[in-house]
């Protein structure tokens, strides 16, 4: 059985573990902290700089008292009756009083009148304030450590997590009465900026676990970009462009003054697609420029006018990060089906606030600073709850594909071949933009061979052998519960969109829940009440799809 233990594994103990690097997994750390008691964060990469929000910006979903009704239900209307009105006044209040949190620790907003406006932050100061202030607070922060497995008690509570480090070439655990899973969503490897560490590893986990995922059909979020660099995926800049084709014919690409987003999918699939920022004002200039400078950058290096020059634009898949689906949480707490386990940020589903819609930019901005704080709450009192003996509880790793293997033979699967072929199935619009029953079944048979791939010998030469061993199956893993969801919700809801049932149908008002390793399978949870809805739903119907 190939293994990824080593005989100088670090052993570290806590009262919760954190797991993730970003704005929802620095807010969990935090409240737990500040219930007293001992928190470790593990992340990927260097907590800090790692992850969408510190390679940039963001705006947050934070307006002032009096505009909380407007903004609720507008949010609540673009999800399209499937969002959740308490959850959505829960996270846009609990966001407002945080802010001033993050100025107390060091973050400067910009003034108005002397007043402090809190609708955006600078990713990279924003981070860094955070790391600060959780060193500040006694958490102890892994750097360069992703997490791979969790560790279940014999009664199937969570007691811990395992990993490596790369910079010690080790493996490392941490006994701990409780784990947060805040380590971002899914965005198989697209490139699109800083989301190269979201591999939805805290998906795979939580399954592992007996945690269920919900809203996956909502992975299919893809954002412009420039084709000359299809990284950056910040487009407001874009709201101000003329497009046209390679002869320069106008495509048009707007409904009613804003920017129609059906439009670029289905002007892509005939042929490229140039713009030009020839609608931007001197004052929408100045802000392009200033507040959006991320995204003005690959012009300034290329020493392109984005104003007068017309630019090659594509679209970048960005997956579950700006879309919807994730780790189902249970309760208000953002608790999961695994007791000790909760879920947070992009890692879980945030289908309360945003339906089948994407909720990127502000509102998951938003979605982080809550629910982490009420994830690192929740787990604190969790770990509380396990009394003096939390550490003597027998624990057992719960990883299985991409860590271990039955196999008899010495040959290994190769990583970065089955990421290759995920990424064949996920990110051609033709496949998960514009579905369909038959493209759906097609992709999945293929995603189930690789499937039984990473089933094999996974390469252990090296701690980066081992990590991204464990990626390819998590990738896989993600992808086959995503299209396995579009597949069961037949109809077109806001990004779920199936060529083959074109219209929203009201008669499919419920969630997705789904799971399985080998055999995968769907649950529908109908919504009774938009008001007060409980987060654990009844009237469910399942299906199973057995291994291929």
């Amino acid at each position: 059985m190939a293994t990824v233990y080593s005989d100088d594994e670090l052993q570290l103990t806590a009262d919760v573990l954190v797991v993730g690097g970003g704005p929802a997994a620095a807010w969990a750390a935090y409240a737990a902290a500040s219930q007293g008691v001992k928190v470790i964060i593990a992340d990927k990469g260097f907590l800090g700089t790692s992850g969408a929000a510190a390679a940039s910006g963001n705006g947050i979903m934070a307006p002032s008292p009096e505009n909380w009704e407007k903004v609720v239900s507008e949010r609540y209307r673009v999800s399209k009756d499937l969002a959740n009105l308490r959850w959505i006044e829960r996270v846009v209040e609990k966001t407002w009083l945080s802010l001033p949190l993050v100025e107390s620790w060091g973050y400067r907003f910009p003034k108005e009148n002397g007043e402090s406006v809190r609708q955006s932050y600078y990713g990279p100061e924003y981070m860094r304030v955070h790391r600060k202030n959780l060193l500040r607070m006694g958490v102890q922060i892994l750097d360069q450590s992703p997490v791979l497995e969790l560790l279940l008690a014999e009664d199937g509570s969570v007691a811990g997590a395992r990993g490596v480090q790369r910079q010690h070439q080790r493996s490392y655990s941490v006994r701990a009465g409780a784990v947060v899973l805040a380590n971002g969503g899914c965005a198989f490897l697209s490139k699109a900026l800083g989301c190269n560490t979201n591999t939805g590893d805290g998906m795979l986990m939580a399954v592992e676990a007996g945690g269920e995922l919900s809203s996956m059909e909502a992975s299919n979020h893809y954002a412009i970009s420039t084709a000359f660099n299809a990284t950056v995926t910040r487009g407001v800049p874009f709201g101000w462009a003329s497009y046209t084709d390679e002869d320069g014919n106008d495509l048009g690409g707007y409904v009613n003054g804003r920017r129609d987003p059906s439009f670029l999918p289905n002007a892509l699939l005939k042929g490229p697609v140039y713009a030009r920022l020839d609608r931007a004002t001197p004052e929408v200039k100045a802000v392009i420029e200033k507040s959006h400078f991320i995204a003005y950058l690959p012009f300034k290096k290329a020493g392109i006018d984005p104003y007068t020059e017309r630019v090659p634009v594509t679209l970048v898949y960005e997956g579950t990060v700006r879309g919807t689906g994730g780790i189902r949480i249970v309760n208000d707490s953002c608790g999961t089906k695994v007791p000790g386990l909760y879920a947070a940020g992009d890692a879980a589903s945030r289908e309360f606030l945003a339906g089948l819609a994407s909720g990127g930019g502000g509102p998951n901005a938003a979605w982080a600073i809550s629910t982490g704080q009420w994830a690192g709450e929740g787990a604190a009192a969790f770990a509380k709850s396990l009394g003096d003996h939390v550490h003597e509880r027998v624990a057992s790793p719960a990883g299985q594909v991409g860590l271990r293997s039955e196999s008899s033979t010495t040959a290994t699967f190769d990583s970065e071949a089955i990421a290759r072929g995920v990424q064949n199935e996920m990110f051609p619009l033709e496949k998960n933009h514009f579905r369909s029953e038959q493209g759906l079944l097609d992709s999945l048979a293929k995603l189930e061979k690789l499937w039984e791939q990473v089933q094999g010998n996974p390469k252990q030469d090296t701690v980066r052998d081992v990590e991204f061993s464990r990626r390819a199956a998590a990738l896989t893993a993600v992808a086959r519960w995503a299209y396995f969801s579009a597949l069961h919700r037949t109809e077109t809801r806001s990004e779920h969109i199936r060529v083959d049932y074109p219209e929203t149908d009201p008669n499919q008002r419920y969630y997705q829940a789904t799971g399985g390793l080998d055999k995968l399978w769907v649950r529908r949870d109908w919504i009774n009440d938009e008001t007060s809805t409980p987060t654990v739903l009844t009237n469910q119907t399942t299906y199973s799809v057995s291994k291929s």
